[in-house]
């Protein structure tokens, strides 16, 4: 006798939101299962990243508030009334963190231009500063300006795009497709597209200055 079996459609369960992830990684923090929370730190980091340099913080600095946000939540995790919360409380935290540092960083270049002439002639022999100089200074920011003006000419997905693949040497194509809604067996080609469009707006810019000094 032949079996007749039922075709059962495949239902494709719903995609879990970031911030459900993160509610889901602190309750089982809070149950003592760390591996949840771990998995997640790795998955959120370069959004994290990504904040405290959109708020001003160099990448020392950037680095250094995202572990100090990670901190602050594994001292607050068993105070956070609201789990649901955590994705948005990890971003303000982060954002106040680059805050406090750029202000910090402001203050310090404040004070040192205001020292009084006869603290800044040194003593013969004084070891030479191992800052970079004005003249470079003057070179990489042009080059970062010049940079970011042909980065905001391009289609806001291709902004968005190269801004994620750049938090790190080997991005997660995973997780930029979950932040931009891009699957991820285009995010190579769609790279490859973004960076050409990058490429000939900068050498047309190139090109326009060049005639204009000309």
């Amino acid at each position: 006798m032949t079996r007749i079996t039922e075709d059962v459609p495949e239902v494709d369960e719903p995609e879990v939101s970031l911030g459900d992830r993160a509610a889901a990684a602190l309750l089982d923090y809070r149950e003592g299962k760390h591996q949840a929370l771990a998995d997640f730190v790795k998955e959120a980091t370069p959004l994290l990243w990504h904040t405290a340099r959109a708020q001003g913080a160099d990448r020392e600095h950037a680095d250094d508030v995202v572990q100090n946000t990670w901190m602050a939540l594994v001292r607050n995790a068993h105070t956070i009334q609201e789990p649901h919360a955590v994705l948005k409380w990890l971003l303000v935290t982060a954002k106040r963190g680059a805050w406090e540092v750029v202000r910090k960083q402001r203050d310090d270049q404040k004070r040192r231009t205001e020292l009084p002439d006869d603290l800044l002639d040194g003593p013969v022999g004084a070891l030479p500063s191992s800052d970079p100089t004005p003249e470079t200074q003057v070179l990489e920011g042009e080059r970062d300006r010049h940079l970011w003006r042909a980065v905001l000419q391009l289609p806001d997905r291709c902004q968005q795009l190269l801004r994620l693949i750049s938090l790190a040497d080997r991005p997660d194509y995973k997780y930029i497709s979950s932040a931009i809604g891009m699957p991820v067996g285009s995010i190579g080609s769609n790279r490859g597209r973004c960076l050409a469009k990058l490429r000939d707006i900068m050498e047309s810019d190139q090109g326009d200055r060049t005639w204009e000094t000309s």
